[in-house]
């Protein structure tokens, strides 16, 4: 075969399922990552594997795990990849002066940046803001984003962290299920099904402490994966629910939620805008950087 038999080179797409499939051990992690459906990157991996004539993983129950070939391929595949995300990074930033590429939290982006940013756009019409959903740590030198945003403790490695707010949760719910129930103080709380994530647990014993209301230990409490998914329930009426003061703002200028006990609890989760030391060298970057961290500001 010569260097330009097409057999040779098989569809970005088939790489980036196969490399994002490995990382995580899981087609439907992968998907999440890179914005396919769990069956579409199961689909793109057995194309692959057909493509080569040989399986690269080996599947265990839900999980897959990469066999030899699947290895020995990684490591072949894994550098020219990144090469080809850091050249074309490089080329979208010599193309237009005026673009910028952020990637943060699904959530965070649809319910905090999204809703603001036609005031950054006002500013600057040229400006051109290209917004991804990432909830992994990476390596920008592999990456064509310039900044992005980071939820928890300041330890992304080798980059600068400027600190936008920390985060609060606020009891809300929907404004008939507090009518009907009385809510007005936070002993209140108690009558009425209580919501939490399932990560964050506990919150609910947190508020209640500095209440200084007695929390009993065995209170039911339904549990949900996400921040939307929690809103969208209390707003439905299915409980009440601290969910960030941040994220909320829709719902709550709107009235589809109240806050009839304005207490709101600090959490040890800090938001950060990230970025290398050197992209603050693109002017676009530093007009982002800036307008963010004034957003920020207004956050209390």
């Amino acid at each position: 075969m010569n260097q330009d038999d097409r057999r040779l080179l098989p569809s970005i797409t088939m790489l980036q399922c196969f490399e994002a499939a490995a990382r995580y051990g899981s087609a439907s992690l992968a998907g999440t990552h890179i914005g396919l459906t769990q069956s579409a990157v199961s689909r793109h991996i057995a194309s692959l594997e057909t493509w080569l004539g040989q399986p690269l993983f080996d599947r265990v129950g839900r999980r897959i795990v990469l066999n030899e070939q699947g290895r020995t391929y990684l490591d072949r595949i894994t550098r020219p990849l990144a090469e080809i995300r850091a050249a074309t990074r490089d080329m979208l930033g010599q193309g237009s002066g005026r673009v910028v590429n952020l990637a943060t939290l699904p959530t965070f982006g649809m319910r905090w940046i999204a809703p603001r940013l036609p005031g950054l756009l006002m500013h600057d019409p040229d400006l051109v803001v290209n917004i991804a959903a990432r909830i992994d740590i990476f390596r920008f030198a592999d990456e064509a984003f310039d900044a992005a945003i980071h939820v928890g403790a300041p330890d992304w490695p080798d980059v600068e962290h400027d600190l936008l707010f920390r985060e609060k949760v606020l009891p809300v719910l929907s404004p008939a299920l507090a009518q009907n129930a009385g809510v007005r103080a936070p002993e209140d709380f108690l009558r009425v099904p209580l919501l939490a994530q399932g990560t964050r647990r506990d919150v609910w014993c947190q508020w209640f402490a500095m209440c200084e209301v007695p929390f009993p230990q065995d209170r039911a409490i339904s549990v949900m994966g996400h921040v939307s998914m929690l809103a969208q329930a209390a707003c439905a009426g299915a409980g009440a629910a601290l969910l960030p003061t941040a994220l909320i703002q829709p719902e709550l200028q709107s009235g589809a939620l109240v806050a009839p006990v304005d207490r709101a609890l600090a959490q040890d989760r800090n938001y950060y805008l990230v970025y290398p030391r050197e992209a603050l060298r693109k002017p676009h970057v530093v007009l982002l950087r800036d307008w963010l961290l004034e957003e920020a500001g207004r956050e209390v």
